[in-house]
């Protein structure tokens, strides 16, 4: 499917062009390693590597063009080489028009925020599939197009891997795709050239400091993917969440918002709730969906929302929400012979276990032991293990604290930082069990009928990272085992 460079940049400003723009090619990289024969190279300057490296690899392995931000000591005369201010940028334009722009063919949403953006998009992708509509989804847990799954490496891929994504999207016929936005993604400009229909934000809370050093420069990459939306799409934010506004200052989208405390163009209230969902009220209209918390009920206005933005009927949303259950891994309920209830979250921040744990206390009768198993993960933002051990321990009767994905550090070293947030009148309640599978069989010794036991961290993940090694680990898996063996 070959295109020149003439029309790989129709929609990119160069700054200027070295050789024949009608020079055609047949791939496109920025990894130097996947070059082929009449391959277009991108320089694209990572964390860890300067594409610019590799140029000369690159064109070893058969690129023709050399797309940079800064042109080589000495041009050859068999290479065109493209000057542009930003290769990540640029990559992304040219990605999409080498794919022919698969984003403006369907009605592209995206959304964004710290917690929430799973469920938002996976729900609204079982919506409109159960309503009829080809559709795909692109996150963290899987990729899917009209059912079929496709492997998910990041929360949100690469420029390249985006539109070959939904290229084949449009090759299966679907309509609509919902996509999770990460603030690594916006950062990095992995979304550019991409043509959005609409945005939803969900919230804004402490997680990726290691990335983003500050929490300003986290909320300003959440809020660039709002400032970057056309006139043509909506925007739509959560008032109850401090920054809501805030996303919405410089865009030219049409503004419109959900929210559970104030007023908004989508108004809902929790009207009853039980571990097997929730009767809600939104927008006049009564509804029962199986998702359990203040914080689902939030994610339920955000799909509410946008599937009436997208032109969906009232009654055919509200019909819809009522058939919905969780994305996998997210409050999923499992249940003991014996009685004891069991709950697997990916509840991995301080904010996501505070509403989770918020969530069990505003069910549960009180009578019963609510014992939570939880860990951080390793090379990550060190700061909120504290804050997360503050916030489980406060909220339960018990904390078990256990290994995550200790990645290439040592497990009792977090588990270490994660103790110092438990403060002395708390320390009763608290053990520290390293390895993961012992601390859940634990939880389910100390439990009784009716008890709750919480295990967060991981959810939907099958694995445990250690020391650069994905070793099967199923949360859902280990519970049930431990009940057997109860």
């Amino acid at each position: 499917m070959g295109k020149s460079v003439k029309d790989i940049f129709r929609n990119y400003k160069t700054i200027s062009i070295i050789g024949s723009c009608e020079v055609v090619v047949d791939y496109i990289a920025f990894d130097s390693r996947c070059c082929a024969a009449k391959c277009i190279f991108f320089a694209v300057r990572g964390t860890q590597v300067d594409g610019h490296d590799y140029i000369d690899k690159a064109i070893c392995n058969g690129a023709v063009v050399v797309v940079c931000e800064k042109l080589p000591v000495e041009c050859r005369d068999d290479v065109v080489y493209v000057l542009v201010d930003d290769c990540s940028v640029a990559l992304g334009f040219a990605a999409s028009e080498f794919y022919d722009n698969p984003s403006y063919k369907m009605h592209l949403v995206g959304v964004t925020g710290t917690n929430g953006k799973t469920t938002i998009a996976t729900l609204l992708y079982r919506l409109f599939t159960d309503a009829g509509y080809p559709c795909g989804l692109l996150s963290t847990i899987e990729n899917l197009i009209n059912g079929k799954v496709v492997p998910s490496t990041h929360t949100t891929g690469d420029q390249i891997e985006l539109n070959a994504l939904m290229s084949k999207m449009v090759d299966a016929g679907c309509e609509y795709v919902f996509m999770e936005v990460s603030s690594h993604a916006v950062a990095q400009n992995r979304i550019a050239g991409l043509h959005f229909e609409g945005g939803i934000f969900t919230n804004l809370t402490h997680d990726h400091l290691d990335y983003h050093k500050t929490v300003t420069a986290y909320r300003d990459a959440k809020k660039m993917f709002f400032d970057n939306l056309p006139e043509t799409a909506f925007a739509l934010t959560n008032l109850d969440d401090k920054n809501g506004l805030f996303m919405l200052q410089n865009t030219k989208a049409r503004k419109m918002s959900y929210s559970l405390k104030t007023m908004a163009d989508f108004k809902g209230l929790v009207l009853e709730s039980c571990f097997e969902g929730m009767q809600m009220k939104i927008n006049g209209s009564y509804v029962f969906t199986r998702l359990v918390g203040n914080y689902n009920a939030s994610n339920i206005l955000a799909i509410y929302g946008a599937a009436s933005l997208l032109g969906m009927d009232d009654e055919e949303i509200l019909l819809g929400i009522s058939k919905l259950h969780g994305a996998p891994g997210r409050f999923q309920v499992v249940r003991s012979d014996s009685g004891i209830i069991g709950i697997v979250d990916y509840a991995h921040t301080p904010d996501a276990l505070k509403n989770i744990l918020a969530a069990i206390n505003e069910i549960r009768t009180h009578n019963e032991m609510l014992i939570t198993v939880a860990g951080a993960g390793g090379n990550r933002d060190t700061t909120k293990r504290p804050e997360m051990a503050d916030v489980a321990v406060r909220n339960c009767d018990k904390l078990i604290l256990t290994s995550d994905n200790p990645r290439f550090e040592e497990p009792d070293t977090i588990i270490n930082d994660m103790k110092k947030g438990v403060e002395t009148a708390f320390c009763k309640k608290l053990l520290c069990i390293t390895d993961r599978r012992e601390a859940i069989r634990t939880a389910v010794a100390l439990s009784k009928k009716n008890d709750i036991i919480l295990v967060a961290g991981k959810g939907h993940e099958n694995y445990q990272e250690i020391k650069g090694v994905k070793h099967h680990f199923d949360d859902v898996e280990e519970l049930k085992k431990a009940f057997e063996e109860q």
